[in-house]
């Protein structure tokens, strides 16, 4: 089922499926700012990654003395969720852990997510609380794709991606292989005035990835106005992506992220993994504006 959140500004679609968002209209300019699942390209919206964010290296991972499968981005993006809560301006969503999600995650948990309309902007907040019976680790993220370009006659590479003030930025790719990340082969993204345009080839080698650099970043129009803008103050991660000729981009808020190449720690040591003690609760939120 898909739930709607409306004001005077924005029409906000989010489907119980996956909890995913699945539209912002802005109702002011006539046009839909957020990328429509077409599968020639990318055949999602805006999955939320759970638990967790891009690939484990083999697939698989290691806890508590035992190996696991996984797959990339975990499972919450398939998974129905109940909706607990829906109020004018939000709707919460819902998953508890079950035998189906033991057998790849052995951790008793609680996910609800949360989207607050207010005005142009979309807040969306995760709390995940630890049910098991010691701690659990896990990565939490964000994908949403914007359509990019969104205005007739103009390309992507008229449009600007746009941060928070700094001269330039280092990311690292991803292995094309396991699709786990390079960090110790680094490269620099020059920015101009806190800018840089979206270059024809950005993604010709899957996404970009950031680490402790990005707490906000967004797009502009070919006239340098702003169009969408991701705000997400202490994400330590932060990717970047479009499908290979695809009309989007996503900008993707993380809190933890892929492994490394060649990583075969325990989950627990894991870079960036988030940690919950018995019974402890983590929340935290980012915002989508649209001008």
């Amino acid at each position: 089922m898909i739930r709607v959140l409306e004001n005077e500004f924005l029409k906000v679609s989010i489907d119980d499926h996956g909890a995913e968002l699945s539209g912002i209209w802005d109702k002011e300019k006539s046009r839909e700012v957020l990328w429509q699942a077409d599968p020639a390209y990318w055949g999602r919206h805006a999955p939320v990654l759970f638990p967790n964010v891009g690939r484990h290296f083999g697939n698989h991972y290691r806890t508590g003395g035992s190996e696991y499968p996984s797959k990339q981005h975990g499972f919450a993006r398939d998974t129905d969720f109940i909706c607990v809560d829906s109020t004018p301006n939000s709707v919460t969503h819902q998953i508890k852990s079950d035998d189906s999600t033991k057998e790849t995650y052995p951790f008793d948990f609680m996910l609800r997510i949360k989207h607050i309309l207010n005005g142009r902007r979309l807040t969306i907040s995760w709390k995940v609380e630890n049910n098991s019976d010691g701690p659990m680790y896990f990565a939490i993220g964000a994908h949403p794709a914007f359509n990019v370009p969104i205005l007739p006659g103009t390309r992507q590479s008229d449009y600007r991606l746009t941060f928070d003030g700094q001269e330039s930025l280092t990311y690292f790719l991803l292995d094309p292989q396991t699709g786990t990340a390079l960090p110790d082969k680094t490269h620099t993204l020059v920015l101009e005035n806190g800018s840089c345009p979206i270059s024809e080839h950005m993604f010709d080698h899957d996404a970009l990835v950031f680490d402790n650099q990005i707490t906000r970043a967004g797009i502009t129009l070919p006239d340098g106005t702003p169009y969408v803008e991701i705000r997400c103050a202490g994400f330590p991660n932060f990717g970047i992506w479009a499908a290979p000729g695809a009309p989007f981009v996503c900008l993707e808020p993380w809190m933890g992220r892929c492994d490394d190449y060649g990583f075969t720690g325990e989950l627990s040591e894991k870079p960036f993994i988030n940690r919950l003690g018995l019974d402890e609760m983590f929340e935290t939120a980012y915002t989508i504006e649209v001008f």
